[in-house]
């Protein structure tokens, strides 16, 4: 199933608080909202504003700050506005004015007589620039959805696997009771952003943070747990899989062995727990994330008993040991 296409009405209408708000309105140019952003970047128009149409980006989103604004201004003034019909002939997304400028009435008509869109924002251009690329990055990243449970467990992010019916979204319910949060049940999407990280958030933003426990049914933890036992979107940085105890398979019990899983061309580090009555998977993930987050400063319990274990064995005790054994004959 193709994904939906992102459109300058998507971009403006798009959600976003704080530092991530682009405080965008539209000026004009109404009929052109329906237009795709198929490249996720910006250009600066001055140059072809001049007449050099050559190499034009005319396929991103083109910014008009401040010196763009006072170029435009002197084109008007002369009377030498045939460049700016030209940069609409080509097929651009919309234009946005920065630092709460605005063009003339003149602008706007050719803007609409192209179908193009004018949007205004109160940022400054550099500022504007940082949260829509920023924005870009998580549209346009590659995504997959994959059936799972996201949680974050002390600031780390853990994505539990397995088979349908083993227990990870009853180990979930455990660990918010224990005060850890819940980024999505069932189905994540995974999206691989910058090249080396991967974020996970729930494929559907309404029902992510609701859960299906089986005898109980489907339950809502954002209110019985209060909204500080949820997230929106955390980074995988582990991911754990939940598998039926096998009697016959031999199992990593040092933690020599260091597996990975592909997600989108990142590798996140990934580990296997087996499930069986009387095991306390909660108490396991938390030490699994603890764990990961003294990896990730720089410290490896497994590397840090095999040297132990190579010093006691050059120090002679370990000889010693084993000679003076009563079992020795």
């Amino acid at each position: 199933m193709a994904e939906k296409p992102f459109t300058v009405l998507d971009l403006l209408e798009k959600e976003l608080f704080g530092r991530d708000s682009l405080n965008l309105k539209c000026l004009g140019g109404r009929k052109g909202l329906s237009k795709q952003i198929k490249i996720p970047d910006v250009n600066h128009p001055g140059i072809a504003l001049a007449g050099f149409y050559d190499s034009f980006a005319s396929d991103c989103v083109q910014l008009f700050g401040r010196q763009e604004v006072a170029f435009l201004e002197n084109l008007y003034a002369e009377n030498k506005v045939d460049t700016i019909r030209k940069m609409f002939s080509f097929d651009i997304p919309c234009v946005v004015f920065t630092n709460g400028n605005k063009p003339n009435d003149d602008f706007i008509s050719v803007a609409e007589d192209f179908h193009c869109s004018v949007l205004q924002t109160s940022l400054d251009t550099t500022e504007f620039s940082l949260r829509l690329l920023r924005l870009f990055a998580n549209v346009f990243a590659p995504k997959k959805t994959m059936h799972g449970v996201l949680v974050e467990v002390y600031g780390v992010g853990i994505l539990m696997v397995g088979h349908s019916g083993v227990g990870k979204s009853e180990c979930a319910l455990e660990l918010v009771e224990r005060g850890h949060r819940l980024v999505a049940d069932d189905i994540v999407e995974v999206r691989c952003v910058n090249g080396n990280s991967v974020l996970g958030q729930g494929a559907n933003s309404l029902i992510s943070h609701h859960m299906e426990i089986r005898g109980l049914g489907i339950i809502n933890v954002a209110q019985m747990y209060g909204v500080g036992s949820i997230r929106e979107q955390k980074e995988i940085q582990l991911v754990i899989e939940l598998a039926e105890w096998d009697s016959g398979k031999v199992y990593d019990r040092v933690g020599t062995e260091r597996k990975s899983v592909d997600f989108l061309g990142v590798k996140v580090p990934s580990i296997e727990i087996p499930v069986r009555p009387g095991r306390n998977l909660p108490i396991i993930i938390e030490a699994a994330a603890m764990n990961e987050r003294l990896k990730q400063k720089g410290y490896d319990s497994t590397k840090d008993f095999n040297q132990n274990i190579l010093r006691w064995i050059e120090t002679g005790e370990a000889q010693s040991a084993y000679y003076s054994g009563d079992d020795y004959y």
